[in-house]
């Protein structure tokens, strides 16, 4: 599947605010929002103006997109699933994002960032439910277990990453063992659990036209 390879701080700065996709960098100084929160290029300072409409709508779904690391095509079908669900379409499109393996690797602690837990499961380092498992879109359920492969639990970025988000805690609707090697989705996401502030709604009205 596709990714973005470019600069990611710039990204940050186009919707001005964190999307956390450096780790352990956007907790720092060093962070392009703390240092230079203006749109990047030649004419960013100008983009500040007020959006309204259609403009609004698109900077929240570029938001979720860079977010979870995904690119329209992508992020299109993951719309169109939740649409055809029964339910509030919005939050279900937030869920289906939520319970990707990738994101829950991040969300458990086993990576500082999104990209670098994509990275981690492209490897082949966790099992699913006790079998290997490397593709980073794969959607999680309820009860399924996410834990570090034997060979890599002295993996050295895994290790840096346990440490490093220590104290920042794991969702609600996870759960993580004493060892720190082993995730279970506990329960689907709520909307309040899940930490993103955007206004999915403007999404949904976005594809709707």
């Amino acid at each position: 599947m596709a990714r973005y390879i470019g600069p990611v701080c710039r990204l940050c700065r186009r919707e001005g605010m964190k999307l956390f996709l450096k780790g352990e960098r956007c907790y720092t100084e060093k962070c392009a929002i703390e240092k230079r929160n203006v749109p990047p290029g030649q004419h960013g300072r100008a983009r500040k103006a007020k959006m309204v409409g259609y403009g609004v709508q698109l900077r929240e779904k570029q938001k979720v997109k860079r977010t979870y690391g995904v690119l329209e095509n992508q992020f299109r079908r993951y719309f169109e699933a939740a649409d055809r669900q029964k339910g509030i379409t919005g939050v279900l499109l937030l869920q289906s994002l939520e319970r990707r393996l990738d994101n829950v690797a991040y969300r458990v602690g086993f990576a500082t960032s999104r990209a670098q837990a994509r990275q981690l499961v492209r490897h082949g380092h966790f099992l699913v439910n006790g079998k290997k498992v490397d593709i980073p879109s794969y959607a999680m359920r309820q009860g399924d277990t996410i834990a570090v492969r034997p060979g890599s639990v002295e993996n050295a970025t895994i290790a840096h990453a346990r440490e490093e988000v220590k104290g920042r805690g794991v969702p609600q609707w996870l759960e993580l063992d004493s060892t720190g090697l082993v995730g279970k989705v506990a329960q689907l996401p709520t909307r309040e659990q899940i930490n993103l502030p955007v206004q999915e709604q403007l999404i949904v009205e976005l594809y709707s036209k």
